[in-house]
């Protein structure tokens, strides 16, 4: 591995979405979209709904993925997502994205009339992805060559 790459673990629940080698990477992180090359210093952050970005080594290659929420852990030589839910671009749907989108917006409405914060949570969940993919979504319609 040179100077100009590092190794990108993406995690879902156990599953592993991508693994593999980045030149570049841009994470939505809780304080704005973080954009990393390799050797950065250390830090960690938390990710919020929207698109992660991965620049393939050797290639102008972009890979998508759509993440909900998560831990970012970047290290000099490695970058790792620990990702609530993630799903690669090529898996997505924007009118089921929408429509999941309405629906968690109905069951947190539901759920906070009748005061149910399990109810609330499971919403708030379902809306970081729905979020997550939207705007996934939205920045392949704007950078489709």
């Amino acid at each position: 591995m040179g100077m100009s790459v590092m190794r990108v673990e993406v995690v879902s629940n156990e599953e592993h979405i991508y693994s593999g080698e980045a030149s570049f990477v841009v994470v939505p992180t809780v304080s704005g979209e973080l954009g990393i090359y390799p050797r950065h210093e250390p830090i960690m952050s938390l990710v919020r709904p929207g698109a992660l970005r991965l620049t393939v080594p050797d290639s102008n290659e972009e890979v998508l993925v759509a993440v909900s929420g998560g831990i970012l852990e970047v290290q000099p030589d490695k970058v790792m997502v620990l990702a609530d839910i993630a799903v690669r671009s090529t898996e997505l749907d924007t009118a089921r994205a929408e429509e999941a989108k309405r629906a968690a917006q109905e069951r947190l409405a539901h759920a906070k009339q009748s005061n149910d914060d399990e109810a609330q949570a499971k919403a708030h969940a379902a809306l970081a992805v729905a979020i997550a993919e939207l705007k996934t979504l939205d920045y392949l319609r704007i950078h489709k060559d």
